[in-house]
């Protein structure tokens, strides 16, 4: 899938839709991206800062379009009842169906 940078978002971003369309280009039908791949791993602390959960939300809904046809999990904060949590986020035909911290 490529390099995933901390908190590069563009490229962390196009390295994500890349790697959706390649997979849907082999008839890849479930796919399982990394832990943190749209922040990065090893964000550190930006991983409790409001600013990362919203870009991370922001790209989360970039993605969702491109899994059309496909199961896609990937990783990214999330802010819950008070909380952050690595989390992952199950998208199926082009939709959010759930998280799981």
């Amino acid at each position: 899938m490529g390099v995933r940078t901390p908190l590069a978002w563009d490229s962390n971003l196009s390295h994500i839709v890349s790697a959706i369309r390649a997979a849907r280009s082999s008839s890849v039908s479930l796919l399982c991206l990394p832990e943190l791949c749209i922040t990065g791993y090893g964000c550190e602390d930006a991983f409790h800062a409001p600013g990362t959960w919203d870009t991370a939300w922001h790209c989360l809904r970039q993605i969702v379009p491109e899994t059309g046809g496909m199961i896609v999990s990937l990783g990214l904060p999330v802010f819950h009842n008070h909380g952050v949590y690595n989390a992952a986020c199950l998208l199926v035909d082009g939709h959010i169906v759930g998280f799981k911290a």
